[in-house]
């Protein structure tokens, strides 16, 4: 298979409408052969109550980033992509602005793909740290085909 940067691109901010992803602004920017990179605003939506970004924001767009990274190693008619284990360290406030989430691969498995994403602000000052584990399952036949 080819690497088309725009097709990964387009096909990733597609499939993430009327999605969480879709909720929190996230879209996806950059992608390589081993990476995969989407932003997400700051602001009042994705706050906790003392006006920094969330955890849980940071968290989600981890999550949303390395699993569409795992997406784009498996054949999606015959596998699904099951997050199963994430962890963040939180190192720096953030207010406002956009913060980068950047996926890249540590572990690529038949069964189970390992990521990095660094979270990082306008001016490349690393936010969040973040681990997330993937299991790439066999697609489940739908009952209604």
């Amino acid at each position: 298979m080819t690497f088309d940067k725009e097709k990964i691109l387009q096909y990733c901010n597609h499939v993430s409408k009327n999605t969480l992803m879709q909720t929190l602004n996230i879209e996806y920017t950059d992608a390589g052969e081993d990476f995969l990179v989407a932003t997400m605003p700051v602001n009042p939506s994705v706050h906790q109550p003392m006006g920094l970004l969330h955890g849980g924001a940071s968290v989600a767009l981890a999550e949303s980033v390395g699993s569409a990274a795992s997406m784009l190693y498996v054949n999606s008619e015959l596998s699904e992509v099951r997050g199963i284990e994430i962890s963040a360290n939180h190192l720096k406030a953030k207010r406002d602005g956009i913060v980068t989430a950047t996926a890249r691969i540590v572990h690529k498995g038949r069964s189970i793909h390992l990521w990095e994403i660094r979270i990082t602000d306008e001016n490349n000052i690393l936010i969040s740290l973040c681990k997330l584990t993937n299991m790439i399952l066999p697609k489940r036949k739908s009952e209604n085909k």
